[in-house]
């Protein structure tokens, strides 16, 4: 499927007949507005509900068999001055080509040229979005001419559509909207059964009650319901009835036995393990090492060693695993990026960080993003050297010669790896750099510090860490997480369960 938007750049542009002419151009076309004629959207975007809208968007183009889609873009309105600054977002949630519509009836190329160049300006942050150009009106034999002083593709006016070919090029780049709308209907079908230890924390509290007013998980608390309908109460939270919100000393008792089967080699005794089943987050562990419930995120208040310890001693590695490890799903403005590791491996070796890229790799694919693998280090190519580089060499050999199917490179610096004019200059011959999906960092101290960077100053979402290497699903969480961050977990961890279980 290959999608085109419509941008008009003009108010005196007809956006919507040149929607129809590029359609008619194109076979086996849809065509979807923008904005709809009942309000809504514009409702949404006034209530900060922008990702809503995109969502709703991406889900309504995924539901179309067409070949083509053809999207009519949001008009200039002096009123309404906002909207139309988020043509950029919809060409990035839809991997959308931008094809201005510009209005000429009198034939002045340096005014078109002049409205042409000014509507550049708002996708300099989008590389490789703008296609091109249409003439909406007549004179459209400057075509040629404004195409040449615009460096912007010709593609006829609305009489005569020319160069499909060039509107139909695909990035093939997985965009932060399609993602969570991938992520929430996989989740929804996979209607697992959740356990969140921290069940009277109150950002817990809030996203539970989203992901069963979205279907995402059945979650269920563990906490005295007393204790959670106080933070309800206090936060404005409505609890949904299906809401599970089980006291955890009611299931202290019948998890004994099988706790001290599990380590009997370490000669746990009864008291031991009902000591240790005061922890929730080993309760939780238990719960679903006993298959009653499908997987566990914790993480709000707990340490990421609090989390992993008892999935360690109870759960196991999955086979074949060596390691447990982590990635951050990355929601950049235009893609969506893998960050391994950045919360579990302090210092792996070269035999461990290529298991980690592979584990990485392998979650980015699960997840619908094509892994291209960058192996990050402070040098790339050849141009440094030390037992830092040499490590970065070493494991990626080791992945090539493990996993000859991957798309892998390294060592590549972080700019080298996703900027495509880098990579030019400093690794023509690389089939990863400057499109690198899944960035393995060589130390958690380098991937920690990145991922939050890039977390906070350019205020990205990030959803994570997901674990890796386990048998059945566990999330930590940071402590810093926010509401939606944990609800995306909470989806994370119903989808790896589906996966856990082929």
């Amino acid at each position: 499927m290959a999608s085109v938007l419509i941008v008009p750049v003009s108010t005196r542009s007809d956006g919507w007949a040149v929607t129809q002419a590029v359609a008619a151009a194109l076979p086996d076309s849809a065509i979807v507005r923008a904005i709809d004629e009942t309000g809504e959207a514009e409702k949404l975007l006034s209530a900060g509900k922008g990702d809503d809208w995109l969502d709703s968007l991406v889900t309504q183009v995924s539901g179309l068999n067409n070949e083509n889609i053809i999207i009519k873009g949001i008009k200039p309105d002096a009123e309404k001055i906002f909207l139309s600054t988020q043509n950029v977002e919809l060409a990035l949630s839809l991997d959308a080509n931008v094809v201005f519509s510009v209005f000429s009836d009198n034939g002045d190329v340096d005014y078109l040229v002049n409205k042409l160049n000014i509507a550049k300006q708002a996708y300099a942050t989008a590389p490789g979005v703008l296609a091109g150009f249409i003439l909406d009106g007549s004179d459209e034999g400057i075509g040629a001419s404004v195409a040449e002083k615009t460096g912007l593709s010709y593609f006829g006016s609305v009489d005569k559509i020319v160069n499909t070919d060039l509107l139909l090029k695909k990035t093939g780049r997985m965009s932060p909207a399609q993602f969570r709308v991938n992520m929430m209907e996989s989740a929804r079908k996979a209607n697992k059964r959740i356990v969140l230890p921290e069940g009277a924390e109150p950002r817990t509290v809030q996203a539970a009650a989203i992901c069963h007013e979205k279907g995402l998980a059945r979650c269920v608390l563990l906490a005295p319901r007393a204790e959670v309908e106080a933070v309800a109460k206090e936060r404005h939270i409505t609890l949904p009835d299906s809401l599970e919100i089980i006291d955890p000393a009611t299931l202290i008792d019948q998890y004994v036995e099988p706790m001290c089967e599990l380590r009997k080699s370490k000669g746990l005794t009864p008291e031991q393990a009902r000591e240790q089943l005061q922890d929730t987050v080993v309760l939780g562990t238990m719960m679903m090492a006993q298959d009653h419930v499908d997987g566990l995120v914790s993480g709000a208040v707990h340490t990421t060693a609090n989390t992993i310890r008892p999935a360690l001693q109870l759960i196991k590695t999955a086979p074949g695993a060596s390691l447990v490890s982590s990635v951050f799903f990355m929601l950049l403005p235009n893609q969506v990026l893998v960050y391994g590791d950045c919360a579990v491996n302090p210092e792996p070796t070269a035999e461990q960080l290529a298991d980690i890229a592979i584990q990485s790799a392998d979650s980015a694919k699960a997840f619908g993003i094509p892994p291209k693998v960058a192996m990050i280090s402070y040098s790339t190519g050849t141009s440094g050297s030390g037992p830092a580089v040499d490590k970065v060499i070493q494991a990626t050999n080791l992945v090539r010669e493990k996993r000859p199917d991957l798309d892998v490179d390294g060592p590549l610096q972080y700019d080298a790896a996703t900027v495509p004019s880098v990579a030019k200059s400093k690794a023509p011959d690389s089939k990863v750099a400057g499109q690198a999906t899944v960035l393995v960092f060589p130390d958690l101290n380098t991937g920690n510090c990145t991922y939050k960077a890039v977390q906070r100053n350019a205020n990205v979402l990030s959803v994570g860490p997901m674990l890796q290497g386990l048998r059945k699903p566990v999330n930590d969480l940071s402590r810093g997480a926010l509401v939606d961050d944990i609800v995306y977990t909470i989806a994370l961890t119903a989808i790896q369960a589906v996966q856990m279980d082929r």
